[in-house]
């Protein structure tokens, strides 16, 4: 009778042990409801009052991988710690150190290949303009401290000249151009396209990724990697992250990265995005952009090469808009595409001839396409020194 009475007690001892371990929500965040715990640490626990104590720490709203590594997905959390997070753009920020995590898809991708990559991209270029297709005149140069004064310091246009019969005429850049204008600039009010522009999204995602050697071997690389397994499965999902519909105001579908990286909107009175040097080339053709000065310029003798602008789109100033000057479209496109998919909100180091150009993209967290996966928010291309200088700047302005 003894014994089985401290068999008893050893029994409920260890049971009350393990309960310590199943009173916390660590590494269970999202799970489905388990009766095999004392309380739970899925959504519906805030409704049935029985979510654990480290519930709202570790997985309401957390920010963080602690706890939480290998967990299933759940669309309340603002970000994800398992295996898929990488590849759908919603990882944590600590995802990597914590949780051993790789940048993309379950793929450990390094800023060497990426730089190999660029460099590779870079060297095919076949369609960047020519310094006979494309002269400009930067003029003045200001400092930090000058961006905001709005003062025109440049008297003459940027582009003094291109070759549009020779560039305008490739497939991927009347592709480009023919997307420009199928944007409302104003954030909060509707976008809304006919098929015929519908079908422009298409043209140009085949003329650029599935037509060039660029998207090619952008693709065979994340192929590689086990990102995407189709072609097919790629240009759908470029689709989705570039030209898929969100909110930046009134609750409206009235913005998506591909109009604000490359045609540019206005937002509270002043220029959002803007990072395409077609659109610059276009609009002030047109005298709808006036160029003010420049304050940073790549260390590329020809193109592509960066430029950091000061301007007014029809009476609306960009402090800092910077672009690729002279590249293809499908170039920037693959290089955007790239970092956004290996290096999601983080700074992305690329080499072009040798030469380390930074792209720092931004995902959009207020929505979600897919199961969970992000929509590109914004990116901009900087080189080092000019990053340093500026970044707080871009990053206000493109917010």
């Amino acid at each position: 009778m003894k014994a089985l009475l401290l068999l008893s007690l050893g029994i409920t001892l260890v049971t009350l042990g393990q309960s310590n371990t199943l009173d916390s929500c660590r590494g269970r965040c999202g799970y489905g409801t388990d009766p095999n715990y004392t309380c739970q640490c899925n959504s519906p626990c805030e409704r049935y009052g029985d979510c654990c104590s480290d519930y709202e720490t570790l997985c309401k709203g957390s920010t963080s991988c602690k706890g939480r590594c290998g967990e299933k997905y759940n669309s309340q959390n603002k970000c994800h710690c398992n295996s898929k997070c990488s590849q759908y753009n919603n990882c944590c920020s600590d995802y990597n150190s914590i949780c051993g995590g790789s940048s993309s898809g379950g793929a450990v991708i390094t800023d060497s290949e990426i730089k190999a990559l660029s460099e590779l991209l870079y060297s095919v270029d076949t369609n960047k303009a020519s310094p006979f297709e494309l002269v400009i005149d930067p003029q003045t140069q200001v400092d930090g401290s000058q961006t905001g004064s709005q003062n025109d310091l440049s008297p003459h246009p940027l582009f003094t000249y291109l070759d549009e019969a020779s560039l305008f005429s490739k497939p991927t850049y009347s592709a480009f151009l023919a997307l420009l204008d199928n944007y409302q600039r104003m954030t909060g009010v509707t976008e809304d396209f006919s098929p015929a522009q519908l079908a422009e999204q298409d043209t140009f995602l085949r003329e650029t990724m599935s037509n060039t050697e660029i998207g090619r071997e952008l693709y065979t690389f994340l192929a590689s990697k086990g990102i995407y397994s189709t072609e097919e499965e790629f240009i759908y999902d470029l689709k989705m992250m570039w030209f898929g519909l969100y909110s930046r105001s009134n609750n409206k579908k009235d913005s998506s990265g591909f109009e604000h990286i490359f045609a540019g909107e206005v937002k509270k009175g002043k220029v959002s995005g803007f990072h395409s040097w077609i659109q610059f080339y276009q609009l002030e053709k047109k005298g709808l952009l006036n160029y003010y000065s420049y304050s940073f310029d790549g260390p590329w003798y020809t193109y592509p090469d960066v430029l950091g602008m000061q301007f007014k789109w029809d009476g609306y100033f960009k402090q800092v808009g910077s672009a690729i000057i002279g590249s293809s479209p499908e170039f920037d496109f693959a290089l955007y595409s790239l970092c956004y998919i290996t290096r999601p909100g983080k700074q992305c180091y690329l080499s072009l001839g040798g030469k380390t150009l930074i792209i720092q993209t931004y995902t959009w967290d207020n929505s979600f396409y897919g199961d969970g996966k992000k929509f590109i928010a914004s990116g901009f291309p900087a080189t080092p020194r000019a990053f340093i200088s500026h970044a707080s700047l871009l990053d206000s302005m493109d917010s």
